[in-house]
């Protein structure tokens, strides 16, 4: 009986790394995290009606997740962003 490979403690662990409203933010924060080799998904969530006021009337969010692991390396690299584009994410921190 063959025993069965053992997945890392890591898997399935992602923590959001930002969020935006913006498309061309998100766009260029994808671009650069591609350019740095570190991997991350990107979806787009719909905000409810009643909360577009604190979102400043958009009506997606763009959520980029990322490992827990290659969390420190990629804030890291969101720094090399031009200063409005950092100002537009919003950075969770974990």
């Amino acid at each position: 009986m063959k025993k069965k490979p053992k997945l890392s403690k890591n898997v399935g662990r992602d923590v959001v790394l930002c969020e935006t409203t913006n498309r061309i933010v998100s766009n260029r924060t994808s671009d650069l995290l591609l350019e740095q080799s570190v991997a991350f998904t990107k979806s787009w969530r719909r905000i409810p009606f009643f909360r577009r006021g604190f979102y400043n009337g958009a009506d997606k969010l763009c959520v980029i997740s990322i490992n827990r692991t290659q969390y420190s390396r990629a804030r890291r690299i969101l720094y090399l962003l031009e200063e409005r584009d950092y100002n537009r994410l919003h950075l969770n921190v974990i």
